[in-house]
């Protein structure tokens, strides 16, 4: 990690709290939902409510002019101290030259009343050293990675956004909303607000969850392999189904199959070695030991054979749905997990 990006986070939120910000940012990591508020909380901070067209301005990256950047930022503000520019998107390091010297000449003069902010949504930030110049220039960038939460930020933050809905939530609970919704917060907030919609008493339950809510695709994989090796082919065969009519690639279903298969694998050996859960949960890089628990459980109806088996077979169909052009690759997995149902 580079030295301006080591308690970037904090420092900015320091500096809000201080009323202060820096002249230059550059916000980037999977967590749209924390960018998104720090972005919003710039913006409050530094322009006047209903001064917002004077200054503030959010461009597009793609196809943008440098120049047109460039009069944005020298533009003096109005009725106010500050001004907010926010880039999106803008891949600095795959502008020609001129482009990239008008951007190195911009960066190494920011006015003083200008804070300006390059966000990475749809496209990663992504350092290129050989040009050492820009590089150079945007140095003095408080580079600030909003990463996947921890656990325990985790379930404070899912805490607050139910008691904010009159509801509360105990941790082994929440542990199955991360489950099944996933642990990027842009996705929770709003299965959150359907559960709470939904939820008739105080406590949010499992059974609130599972109502409601729209499981990621691993929770379903999971869903579907745990209903294959409790011998449930007609369940399993439903959740795949959906998948499908979802129209999730049969590709992508596979590859999260073999996934869980090998999570499963390495589960039944946990079994036969005896080492617990927190193994498998430190194994894997689980955010809690939730998911280890269930897997484990699911381990005990499989042997180590089968999981190998099964395992191969994925594999064998994997290669055959990258090479195979005319492949029925939906009746190639449906014929995939009925053999898998079959022990």
């Amino acid at each position: 990690m580079a030295k301006n990006e080591s308690g970037a986070l904090e420092r900015l939120k320091a500096a809000l709290k201080d009323g202060t910000a820096a002249r230059l940012y550059l916000f980037h990591g999977e967590e749209n939902y924390l960018r998104r508020y720090y972005l919003d909380a710039l913006k409050k901070l530094l322009v006047p409510e209903g001064f917002e067209a004077f200054n503030y301005h959010c461009m597009e990256g793609r196809g943008l002019a440098v120049q047109q950047l460039a009069d944005a930022v020298e533009a003096m503000p109005m009725m106010a101290e500050h001004t907010l520019i926010v880039v999106v998107d803008l891949d600095l390091y795959k502008l020609d030259e001129r482009g990239r010297n008008q951007m190195i000449e911009l960066l190494e003069d920011i006015p003083p009343y200008c804070t300006l902010v390059f966000s990475y949504e749809q496209i990663p930030f992504k350092r290129d050293a050989k040009m050492k110049k820009l590089t150079a220039a945007l140095a003095q960038a408080e580079v600030v990675e909003f990463a996947r939460q921890e656990r325990t930020q985790l379930l404070r933050w899912v805490q607050k956004r139910f008691a904010a809905l009159g509801h509360e939530i105990d941790p082994v609970t929440a542990d199955h909303l991360l489950f099944t919704c996933g642990t990027l917060m842009n996705g929770l907030v709003g299965e959150i607000e359907k559960i709470g919609a939904y939820a008739s008493g105080k406590t949010i339950t499992t059974a609130d969850i599972d109502a409601v809510a729209e499981p990621v695709l691993d929770a379903r994989i999971f869903d579907m392999t745990n209903r294959i090796t409790a011998g449930k082919y007609d369940d399993a065969a439903r959740v795949l189904g959906d998948l499908l009519r979802m129209q999730t690639e049969p590709i992508v279903i596979l590859s999260a199959v073999g996934k869980e298969l090998r999570r499963l694998y390495t589960a039944r050996l946990a079994l036969e070695s005896g080492k617990d859960r927190f193994w498998l949960k430190d194994l894997w890089n689980m955010s809690s030991d939730y998911p280890a628990k269930l897997l484990l459980q699911a381990a005990q109806r499989v042997d180590g054979a089968w999981c190998r088996h099964a395992i191969r077979r994925c594999q064998i169909l994997d290669r055959r749905m990258k090479s195979e052009r005319n492949m029925d690759a939906e009746a190639e997995l449906k014929q995939y997990v009925m053999e898998l149902a079959v022990r």
